[in-house]
């Protein structure tokens, strides 16, 4: 049922520094005029929005990174041998302030973004990254960490305890403390070039996003297009001073129906064009010799640290172990998917040719005409399903699915500062009534926004004299905004990617562990899509679906009828949709098993890559490179694959569900325990089969996708 098949979606850690306490307890009031310096007086801690204001950050990142350096010094001035206490729990608890202006800072830069917060990242890049390695290349401080590390079996310590001197010891040597002071001298200066060029990535693909706009004057080159497409457009015309006309942007709920409903095939490819050569324009905003660059720094790096590929470094920490294991697990699903969209390519090249139209089918035709296959085969139209998905329903289904399963409510908040007006805030509340955490929600495009969908957090959860410190939780959308005087009406693609960050979300506010770096989120790249993705079974599900897909106007549940259509469809175009990820997921791991510098330009890169598996010329990697914000900007460098690794585990997941019932308590009770609330304290597969009681079998997968 969900024909874009994978989320563009990512969680994104804002803590930028060794430090992960981000608790405002005890810091010092060394200027009483920036709120980023003081203890958040608000209600449940929060950062003080409505207070911060962008001049406050420069003085706060420098007062932060002096008072880190202090407490780094502090710890190596301990006279005492070093003990798990006097140094890891002191490293961990260092600093707090540095983290909670990171976690502001970042998140505005992504959610509302300014001239200003641009200017200032650019400039925080190196200085952040020359700080990171101060610490993380600190002889002395290593020595310590190693000191402890080496007689840990006499430290008297706890499981968790155990994680987090592994972690810690481990973040050092992979951040380089073995190397000479050549090697490190050499390690700092990629590791500035890469922070700087990553920034720089991301802006660049921002800039180019809002640069674009198709202004229609004529309203004959509509036809085809919802009249709530038209109406969103005209308004967006209006809001940039084109009174009168119609405007697209390339913003997923502008660009995507427009490509889906639009008869003019000549504008679906001037705005198709637009869209794919985000970054590849050869002006102020292009991407192509900067993302060569990361590639290569990349791997210097890595060989610098030991390994003969940055694939190789990153997936060392996953559940996946290596670069063998992710191209075997691909390569299994690229063959059948293949079949399948060269199929669907037939399909669609017949429907071009009954009405005599003689071109090939290209990019740009095919969510048009895979529209008009699916209304004759399923007698199904998008249309007819949003009216029954409206943004509040889809919201409160989510909250209704995570009640039932593990009884926590959600309370909206209006006294607590927010950083745009159109943002939301809940307090969490466990099924004792006690305080869980808050969720804020920011769900509509904006200039200021970058694109896609994440999650995030301004505090992580941890325990402080034994008590648990609730996580502050946030996900950030971009969904179709509300027309005229109807809600905001989403897609089914939307609903499910609203269930999906809300179940990165549950991850983040069931976490209860002791330490801040080991709490929600913070588990294997391929690990930590579970929790998102099982959510989306929730939302596809018949069942739950009468329980909260109801008529906008009506307020009638969904018919029967219509999700049997739905289910109908539901494997429909799951070949193009599993093409263009796995694409993506192939060319991210091209550029990052090179075992040798890249000599070529961007697009023979690209192009050899996907030559090579055979991709046909209909479709594109859901992310060409010079706009793969992902893995050049998004953290998700080799690990765009995660996403079906993760479906491996949610489909299996899922199955342990519909074999007990939706809601059972018991596998709820399982799936919190063992999963949701560990974060990062054990591992991924020992954990999954703690909850499922086995490995997980690919088969659900496989039938989910139609492609057994």
């Amino acid at each position: 049922m969900n024909k874009r098949g994978f989320l563009p979606c990512c969680f994104v850690i804002a803590s930028l520094l060794v430090g992960c306490n981000n608790e405002t307890k005890n810091v010092k009031n060394t200027d009483s005029n920036n709120p980023l310096l003081t203890t958040y007086e608000t209600n449940f801690g929060v950062p003080p929005f409505d207070l911060i204001k962008d001049e406050h950050f420069k003085p706060a990142f420098t007062e932060a990174l002096e008072r880190h350096k202090a407490e780094i010094d502090s710890i190596l001035s301990i006279a005492d041998p070093a003990t798990f206490q006097n140094t890891i729990v002191a490293l961990e608890n260092s600093g707090q302030l540095l983290t909670n202006v990171s976690r502001v800072f970042s998140n505005l830069n992504s959610a509302n973004t300014n001239d200003a917060i641009q200017a200032l990242d650019k400039e925080l890049a190196p200085v952040l990254s020359a700080h990171r390695d101060e610490v993380n290349l600190n002889a002395d401080l290593f020595e310590r960490v190693k000191a402890v590390y080496d007689n840990r079996d006499s430290q008297g310590l706890d499981a968790e305890d155990e994680k987090l001197l592994e972690e810690t010891y481990k973040r050092f040597v992979r951040s380089g403390a073995n190397l000479s002071a050549e090697d490190k001298e050499t390690l700092k200066e990629i590791n500035s070039k890469i922070s700087s060029l990553t920034v720089q990535f991301g802006q660049n693909m921002l800039a180019e996003t809002n640069a674009f706009e198709l202004i229609i004057d004529n309203e004959e080159d509509l036809a085809g297009l919802p009249e709530a497409l038209r109406t969103a457009a005209a308004t967006e015309a209006s809001s940039r001073g084109h009174e009168g006309k119609w405007v697209f942007t390339l913003q997923n709920p502008s660009i995507m129906p427009f490509l889906q409903y639009a008869d003019n095939r000549e504008l679906r490819k001037e705005i198709w064009n637009a869209y794919q050569s985000r970054g590849n324009n050869g002006n102020d905003h292009d991407n192509n010799k900067i993302l060569i660059e990361i590639a290569n720094y990349r791997l210097e790096k890595a060989k610098l640290l030991g390994y003969s590929s940055h694939a190789a470094y990153v997936l060392e920490e996953s559940m996946a172990s290596n670069p063998k294991n992710v191209d075997n697990l691909l390569q299994e699903l690229w063959t059948p998917a293949l079949e399948k969209a060269k199929l669907e390519a037939a399909d669609i090249q017949k429907e071009i040719e009954a009405v005599n139209d003689t071109f090939q089918v290209a990019p740009y035709d095919w969510r048009y005409y895979q529209e008009k296959i699916r209304q004759k085969r399923f007698a199904l139209n998008e249309e007819e399903i949003k009216p029954y998905f409206s943004l509040a329903d889809v919201r409160e289904g989510a909250f209704s699915t995570a009640n039932k399963l593990w009884g926590i409510t959600f309370v909206a908040l209006n006294n607590v500062p927010i950083y745009h007006p159109e943002v939301e805030v809940y307090e969490v509340r466990d099924k004792d009534g006690s305080h869980l955490g808050l969720l804020y929600a920011d769900f509509f495009p904006r200039a200021s926004k970058r694109g896609g969908a994440w999650m995030t957090s301004f505090r992580s959860q941890s325990r402080e004299d034994g008590k648990r410190v609730a996580p502050v939780i946030s996900i950030v959308c971009n969904f179709t905004k509300p027309v005229g005087d109807n809600p905001a009406l989403l897609t089914f693609d939307e609903a499910n990617t609203l269930f999906h960050e809300f179940g990165h979300a549950l991850h983040g506010l069931f976490s209860d562990v002791k330490y801040r770096s080991l709490a929600g989120t913070s588990v294997p790249r391929d690990f930590v899509e579970l929790p998102s993705q099982i959510m989306e079974n929730w939302a596809a599900d018949p069942e739950v679906m009468k329980s909260y897909a109801k008529h906008f106007e009506t307020k009638e549940a969904i018919p029967d009828a219509l999700i049997e259509k739905m289910q109908n469809a539901g494997t429909f175009d799951q070949g193009f949709a599993t093409v263009e990820y796995l694409a993506a997921s192939l060319l991210d791991m091209s550029y990052h098993s090179a075992t040798a510098p890249i000599t070529d330009q961007a697009s023979d890169f690209e192009k050899n890559a996907m030559s090579k598996i055979g991709l046909i010329d209909a479709i594109i990697p859901r992310y060409r490179s010079t706009y793969f914000q992902h893995i050049f900007s998004g953290g998700y460098s080799a690990g765009y694959y995660s996403y079906i690794w993760s479906e491996v585990l949610d489909s299996d997941a899922f199955a342990a569900f519909k074999e007990k019932g939706l809601y059972d308590q018991g596998t709820a009770a399982s799936f919190r325990n063992n999963i949701l609330e560990k974060g990062g304290t054990g591992n991924p597969a020992e954990m999954y089969r703690k909850f499922r009681g086995a490995d997980p079998d690919p088969i659900h997968l496989m039938k989910k996708r139609g492609l057994n």
